[in-house]
């Protein structure tokens, strides 16, 4: 399956460039980097200066695609990375 807006919160995001948009903690709002690592509940981002770990539910991020910025709210990315991306089952992301 391509990487398509339509189609991003099934895939791999370790490695995609972030951005906070939104956030119940005003605090996160701005933070912007690469994926480095994801959980079930957080999102990890390496920026120039810090490694930032943001909880998935209460924000809502930008993702940079090679054609344009997709905006995905946290709630929607909220599951073990292995069961969001999965194929097969009864995945809430098919």
């Amino acid at each position: 399956m391509p990487l398509t807006p339509e189609t991003l919160p099934r895939h791999e995001l370790v490695g995609l460039d972030c951005e906070v948009v939104s956030a119940s903690n005003p605090d996160v709002v701005g933070i912007s980097g690469t994926v480095v690592m994801e959980t079930t509940q957080m999102l990890t981002l390496e920026g120039a200066d810090r490694v930032w770990h943001v909880p998935k539910d209460s924000a809502t991020f930008a993702f940079d695609l090679s054609t344009e910025t997709v905006l995905v709210d946290g709630d929607r990315l909220v599951a073990r990375p292995a069961r969001r991306t999965e194929n097969t089952g009864d995945s809430l992301w098919r």
